[in-house]
């Protein structure tokens, strides 16, 4: 058997769909566009130089949704959907996802962007098997702004794929081989973790690490959509 995780912003989406968000509900008038706007780049450089306060993060980016009926929050998340994200999916990160649910591997998405933004966009790859950021929900169902469990982030992604794994009675040693592909240093615990990391797309941090260890590199985004 064999094992394939896909890490998603930056490595199967060209785009960071967490960012993206959060720049959507300022286009659609539920976030102040200057002050929002000014803290959402902020997180963003945090995460890039991976020092991001995730839960404050959360706090943030959930705000102007979060409160929201059900029926209109999920309304606008398929709107960043249709409009936002499925125009940026390229066909040469499908082909690579479907490269390995043809081959039989066992495969998942793994990402540190929340639960409500990637299930829609884990279901346009094909993925079924969703390890993303968990919210905490109330007795009602609604997010609280808080973070639910360990966080899918850095070395929580280790931790989140073993615990996926352990629902089904598996562990890494049940696979012959087991295939990363992430684009940044946040990624590194688990490319670290498995026997195959590819920087996919990597930024240059990633990228010297992988020259350096001789590690595969695969640009997904050469080409235009």
């Amino acid at each position: 058997m064999n094992l394939t995780l896909f890490d998603l912003d930056g490595t199967l989406l060209p785009t960071d769909s967490d960012h993206a968000f959060g720049e959507f509900l300022v286009r659609a008038g539920w976030a102040d566009g200057h002050e929002y706007r000014r803290r959402n780049d902020a997180f963003y450089a945090d995460y890039q130089a991976g020092r991001l306060d995730l839960a404050a993060y959360i706090e943030f980016a959930t705000a102007p949704w979060r409160q929201r009926p059900t029926n209109e929050a999920l309304a606008v998340r398929q709107r960043f959907v249709d409009e936002v994200i499925r125009p940026a999916v390229r066909d040469s990160a499908i082909a690579l996802v479907r490269r390995h649910q043809s081959a039989g591997d066992t495969t998942a998405i793994v990402t540190s962007t929340n639960e409500f933004i990637t299930r829609p966009i884990a279901d346009l790859f094909g993925v079924p098997d969703l390890i993303a950021l968990e919210l905490e929900r109330d007795a009602d169902g609604r997010a609280t702004g808080r973070i639910r469990g360990v966080p899918s982030s850095r070395e929580g992604k280790v931790t989140r794929v073993e615990q996926w794994l352990a629902t089904a009675r598996r562990t890494a040693a049940d696979f012959e081989r087991i295939t990363v592909y992430g684009d940044s240093t946040n990624d590194l615990p688990l490319l670290e973790w498995c026997t195959h990391p590819v920087a996919t797309n990597p930024g240059p941090a990633l990228a010297a690490i992988a020259a350096q260890r001789g590690w595969p590199v695969l640009n997904l985004f050469s080409t235009n959509p």
